[in-house]
């Protein structure tokens, strides 16, 4: 019978952020070769941008700054320790009008640069490949302005996701994405890569919620797009262009995103299920029954359970209501009003325990408070972490049709055999993004060569994407073939070198140059 009262432990924050574990084997991966004809960073250069920053906006190995290799290693690798870069100087701009001066130099010197937010990526698209100068945004976060009445924010690139949640709260608005990252990574990086996250079946893609940006140019050039209006068709829509770029046409210096308003009633459900096969079903029922209040529906298997269980000692539901169950889902509501919400939450719940002969659920758990809400929606959070703590992950960011989720993760479990330790599936069922998370006890090329391109061939045989919110960065541009035509491929280039001839901007990421 469904708990209407449940029992979990102590709610526990998810991770504030990334921190980059210095010690952790390093994962396989060999640096792509930049083409074009490069700078290497000079005495001189360094020097020059410290007539445009203050030293403490300046980290270099070079004099006068002299800083050790070990003060830069943040900045040069990712929190996976996969991707390590060399750069000797770091930059950190708090002005359009710095960043467009930093460019500009490096366009007339022809010196590689890396715009970097947060750091929180899982494809290297914020690390160097090589030496490349590294410019971080995390001084540019300033909240420019915020209207109340159309829930339009605007500000700087580099503001922390979750300090906008914050600041957006009194005023009954909430941002339109949220992330597991959200402590940690900035808006400007999460427009770059056009990030999904857990909101996207209620409020769609950044792609729609984004107004405006606020752009530099790889010449050093700004293009000031940083509109507030809903509509505005007077011809080419540039913002789409940096959407999901990854910052290889420009740098985002400031964002116009559209908040939606604060739901005055929330609720989630976990429910446990027989087998995956009775998913498609209880997606369509959910969509009927709760309508315009479902904002989230979460998928993740029963290995992914098991893990978050054995890793934090967490349970969601007690042994006995998980019995065999194969698969669980995490649905939350969110609605302007409680009893029109439960009223609707209590018909679905009713229809699916009136079910006779074979039953979509085995069991269930529906919140009933603030802090039981956040600790089933922590569960869901924590499978990531607790694949880390089982050991090296090796992580793959798809889509494909929801009918495929288990057999897309059971095909790359025979691929893998026994040469890892576990294969767990999870995602976000609204959108058809799964995430497989292999784990091993070391990251090998053995099994990175199991894997790529085995699991970008499935992809593609089902006309998915190898990367439904992760984004392309380094690790995948040799695969993006499986997604794209050569058509489309061709067109990406020719907008690269339309917009960066001398190929500056985040040299070795997304596109096959």
């Amino acid at each position: 019978m469904l708990r209407r009262n449940i029992h979990l432990l102590a709610s526990q924050s998810t991770r504030a952020g990334f921190r980059v574990s210095t010690g952790t084997a390093r994962r396989w991966y060999s640096a792509p070769t930049l083409s074009g004809n490069f700078s290497s960073l000079e005495s001189r250069d360094v020097e020059h941008f410290a007539t445009i920053l203050p030293s403490t906006s300046i980290l270099s190995t070079f004099g006068p700054f002299n800083h050790a290799v070990e003060e830069l290693a943040a900045y040069n690798s990712d929190w996976m320790g996969k991707y390590h870069g060399k750069s000797k100087c770091v930059l950190k701009p708090k002005t359009v009008e710095e960043v467009s001066k930093i460019l500009k130099w490096c366009w007339e010197r022809r010196i590689p640069v890396v715009p970097q937010g947060g750091n929180t990526g899982l494809v290297g698209g914020s690390v160097p490949v090589h030496d490349e100068v590294i410019i971080s945004l995390s001084n540019m976060s300033k909240i420019r302005k915020f209207d109340p009445v159309s829930g339009i924010l605007v500000c700087d690139a580099g503001c922390v996701l979750e300090n906008l949640s914050e600041y957006l709260a009194p005023h009954k608005h909430i941002m339109p994405l949220d992330l597991g990252a959200k402590g940690s990574c900035q808006i400007g990086g999460n427009v770059s890569t056009n990030a999904g996250g857990l909101r996207l079946l209620r409020y769609g893609s950044l792609h729609g919620t984004v107004l405006g940006l606020e752009v530099v140019l790889p010449n050093g050039e700004i293009l000031d797009q940083l509109t507030t209006l809903r509509k505005d068709n007077t011809g080419y829509d540039f913002k789409q262009l940096f959407i999901g770029a990854e910052g290889t046409l420009g740098i985002i210096t400031g964002v116009s995103i559209l908040t939606p308003a604060m739901p005055l009633a929330q609720q989630n459900i976990l429910l446990a299920l027989p087998s995956f096969a009775t998913l498609p079903e209880l997606y369509k029922l959910s969509k009927t029954y709760l309508s315009e209040i479902i904002s989230a529906f979460e998928y993740f298997d029963r290995r992914a359970y098991d893990l978050v269980c054995r890793h934090t000692g967490r349970k969601a539901l007690t042994d006995e209501e998980v019995g065999d169950s194969q698969a669980f889902v995490l649905i939350e509501t969110s609605g302007g009003k409680a009893g029109h919400d439960e009223e609707k939450v209590n018909a679905l719940l009713e229809h699916l325990y009136s079910m006779e002969g074979n039953p979509l659920i085995n069991s269930g758990t529906l919140s009933q408070s603030p802090s039981q809400f956040q600790s089933l929606w922590g569960f869901r959070e924590l499978i990531a972490e607790a694949a880390g703590k089982e050991g090296k992950v090796y992580k793959y960011d798809i889509s494909v049709p929801v009918s495929e989720f288990v057999n897309t993760a059971d095909a790359v479990r025979k691929q893998v055999g026994d040469k890892v330790k576990e294969v767990v599936g999870y995602g976000h069922v609204g959108d058809g993004n799964l995430h497989i998370n292999v784990i091993a006890d070391a990251y090998t090329k053995e099994v990175e060569d199991l894997l790529e391109p085995f699991v970008y061939k499935v992809v593609s045989k089902h006309r998915g994407s190898i990367s439904a919110e992760h984004g392309i960065g380094s690790m995948k541009p040799q695969h993006l073939h499986y997604s794209k035509s050569d058509v489309s491929i061709d067109l990406m280039k020719r907008i690269k070198r339309l917009f960066d001839e001398r190929g500056i901007m985040n040299p070795g990421k997304v596109v096959p140059m």
